[in-house]
């Protein structure tokens, strides 16, 4: 008995094997003390079908054999490229053509199905589709199914219409009253006649987009004829009502005055996390809202106000006693412009601006009152306008890159004056470049300011001007889209942003009288009764 493969065992002092005859046993494989890895050989492969012991598998061997003799010798892929004149490559062409036959004849047929053909529904089919179809009436829809007449149907050849037809018509934006009553169905001699009627009670302004019209057609004279106006009821004002009418065959007008409470509203409340919607709430108008933001902020910047501190604003306000009754506009009134606004912290007035004079601009008390001392400390605003762009990197609305704007642009009518800043020196008034008609005056102390775009210059270089004294009007002039006013501000001769310093708005120098006046009158304004019965604390 024999061992095949190594011994795992510890085995001592044995030998393994069959010695040969007349020799002594010796060890045929080193005993290793230890484990030793066992590699098993891998299994041998299953038999195929040649390899069975069965006659016909010996004969298919056979077959096989003689196949892979006489195909040894053979090249079945000839290489095209090589030896081009050798007379096996016509051999290789013909195999690839034989191998591509079968190929070609099992290509499929691109014949089309037939299928029976859709029959065309006749009349009465055509018919009944029709009734079940869907059309907009838009589009002339005549669906649905239709019965033929029977003895109880009489035919007749005409309609009686409705003796009257009462409309309710909205004027809409940039149209005219005579076009919107043809359009109802009125002939062009009322429409015109009706215009003509209503002329006189908006003067030279035309009616309100959103007016509201209640209308009542009369009966047709012929058939066929545009309808008479009978009654067209409308609210040309707040305070108006006014009643187009026939009156023995022609149209007459009638205005009822409308009682109107012209007690301006007065809001207070707390300004919370966001002032804006702080007075939305509190029942300000988004326009007397963005008016309230802008006064305050010519005086206080508003990033100073703190959410426990309040806001105060007075605004003119229309409201019909008792309501208009008619439904043409909105009875619950009508809001106009602010007149006083004001910042209150801890009870106190912190700010309190009013409108004042016919520029419509707000004023403090002490701002008006120290107007003829206050000399060249403080700046004045230089137009009357709107700040619509800053100072600072932007893009050039005609050049089209970015560059450095090196002042503020001021949104303001084209000839409204400009205002000096502050007392001065003209060191230069003329052409410059790309900002038109341009004066640049010397302050003193290193301070100079600058003014572009101007349609004309009122002052000559060297001239001395005084703070608030007109030195040219708003233009379009040099590398500008519309009429504005460029102001720049320079300190040791390098611009710096002219909103550093706070403005205080343009105004004339005023009387003790009008100081009076206007204390007076914002003493009125915060007298009226708050709404909603807020309270200042």
């Amino acid at each position: 008995m024999a061992f095949v493969g190594p011994d795992t065992a510890l085995i001592e002092g044995r030998s393994f094997g069959r010695a040969r005859p007349g020799q002594p046993g010796t060890r045929r494989v080193d005993v290793l003390r230890g484990t030793i890895d066992v590699v098993l050989p891998p299994p041998p492969p299953k038999p195929s079908l040649r390899d069975w012991p069965h006659p016909v598998a010996r004969a298919w061997d056979r077959w096989c054999r003689k196949i892979e003799t006489r195909l040894a010798g053979s090249e079945l892929a000839i290489d095209l490229r090589a030896a081009p004149g050798a007379l096996h490559r016509l051999g290789g062409t013909a195999r690839l053509a034989l191998l591509a036959c079968p190929a070609l004849l099992a290509w499929p047929a691109m014949t089309p199905f037939d299928a029976s053909p859709v029959p065309l529904p006749d009349g009465a089919e055509q018919v009944e589709l029709h009734a079940q179809a869907i059309r907009p009436f838009l589009a002339g829809a005549t669906t649905g199914r239709h019965f033929a007449a029977t003895n109880r149907v009489a035919r007749v050849d005409s309609v009686p219409e409705r003796a009257t037809i009462a409309l309710t018509a909205v004027l809409g934006e940039n149209d005219d009253l005579a076009r919107m009553l043809q359009r109802l169905g009125l002939g062009s001699g009322d429409a015109t006649t009706v215009k003509a009627l209503v002329a006189p009670l908006t003067g030279r302004d035309a009616l309100m987009p959103g007016t509201r019209f209640a209308i009542t057609l009369g009966p047709r004279a012929v058939a066929g004829d545009p309808r008479p106006l009978l009654q067209m009821a409308f609210r040309p004002r707040f305070d108006l009502n006014a009643t187009v009418e026939r009156r023995g065959g022609a149209l007459a007008l009638t205005t009822r005055p409308v009682p109107v409470d012209s007690t301006p509203l007065h809001l207070v409340g707390a300004a919370g996390a966001s002032l804006y919607f702080a007075a939305r709430a509190a029942g300000a108008s988004p326009d007397t809202v963005q008016a309230y933001l802008q006064a305050v902020d010519q005086y206080l910047p508003l990033e100073t106000i703190e959410p426990g501190d309040q806001f105060e604003l007075v605004f003119a306000h229309k409201r019909a006693i008792g309501g208009a009754g008619d439904g043409n506009r909105d009875d619950t009134g009508q809001d106009g412009d602010l007149l006083y606004a004001g910042v209150l912290r801890q009870g106190k007035p912190l700010l309190q601006v009013m409108r004042w004079g016919n520029d419509g601009n707000f004023y403090t008390a002490d701002a008006l009152a120290s107007a003829g001392g206050q000399g060249s400390g403080l700046m004045a605003a230089p137009v009357a306008g709107n700040i619509t762009s800053w100072f600072g990197m932007r893009r050039h609305p005609i050049l089209g890159f970015v560059r450095m704007h090196a002042g503020v642009d001021f949104a303001a009518t084209y000839g409204s004056p400009i205002y000096a800043a502050s007392d001065g020196v003209v060191s230069y008034a003329g052409w410059h470049g790309g900002h038109g008609n341009y004066v640049r005056l010397d302050h003193g102390g290193g301070i100079d300011t600058g003014y572009g775009h101007m349609s004309r210059i009122a002052v000559g270089a060297g001239a001395r001007v005084s703070r608030g004294q007109v030195i040219g009007y708003v233009g379009s002039t040099g590398l500008s889209t519309g009429p504005h006013l460029h102001y720049e501000l320079f300190r040791g001769g390098q611009p710096v942003d002219p909103l550093s310093i706070r403005f205080v708005p343009h105004h004339n120098a005023v009387s003790p009288t009008e100081i009076a006046g206007f204390q007076a009158k914002m003493r009125q304004l915060l007298a009226v009764p708050r709404a909603g019965g807020a309270t200042g604390a």
